[in-house]
């Protein structure tokens, strides 16, 4: 017997339609946060824009799903299935990278928080200042609680995306179902 809503909490396009909306607006906003102020959080170089280009490139992964799943499109829905499981691997690489380069860097966020919020650099450490500023809300919740809400953040971005991968698998199943018009038929577990 085929579970024909194992695990979905919606219904399945409606659902899957309304979970990639949310999985693309919080994944866009946390790649815009993380090029944007990243830098304060995260101290080599190159390191902050992978990490906000990857969470870009998740809420733009989401978008094409959204689009595929409104338009009922059975390639798009295939190359989104096809996509999902690498996008999750280099997800949960980036969770275990950020998580890590927190860790090593929380001296130099807590130098920023305790200097005014100037930007550390290895320019500071000449006494050189840049006129950039930490935002205030970084310093005021703390080191603990600032890495403990990006661990949890991580973890649930993670959990979403495995269930969107999840519902763009059912959909595609689903489409494969009614496109070939596989039974049961006559006498089958549907007939009333």
């Amino acid at each position: 017997m085929w579970c024909d809503n194992c695990l979905l909490l919606l219904p399945l396009r409606g659902g899957a339609i309304a979970w990639a909306v949310v999985l693309a607006l919080y994944s866009i906003a946390g790649g815009v946060f993380l090029l944007v102020l990243g830098q304060y959080l995260f101290f080599t170089f190159p390191e902050w824009q992978i990490y906000g280009g990857i969470g870009v490139g998740i809420g733009v992964l989401a978008v094409i799903n959204l689009f595929a799943l409104s338009n009922r499109s059975y390639i798009w829905i295939r190359v989104c299935k096809f996509l999902w499981p690498f996008v999750i691997v280099i997800s949960a690489v980036r969770a275990i990278l950020m998580i890590v380069q927190l860790q090593r860097g929380k001296d130099k966020i807590a130098w920023e928080c305790s200097h005014g919020g100037q930007m550390w650099t290895d320019t500071v450490e000449t006494g050189t200042e840049t006129p950039a500023q930490m935002p205030g809300g970084f310093c005021a919740a703390g080191f603990s609680n600032l890495n403990a809400a990006f661990i949890v953040c991580l973890l649930v971005d993670l959990v979403f995306q495995l269930y969107m991968y999840f519902l763009t698998w059912r959909f595609s199943k689903r489409l494969e179902h009614y496109s070939t018009m596989k039974g049961p038929f006559h006498g089958g577990y549907y007939n009333a």
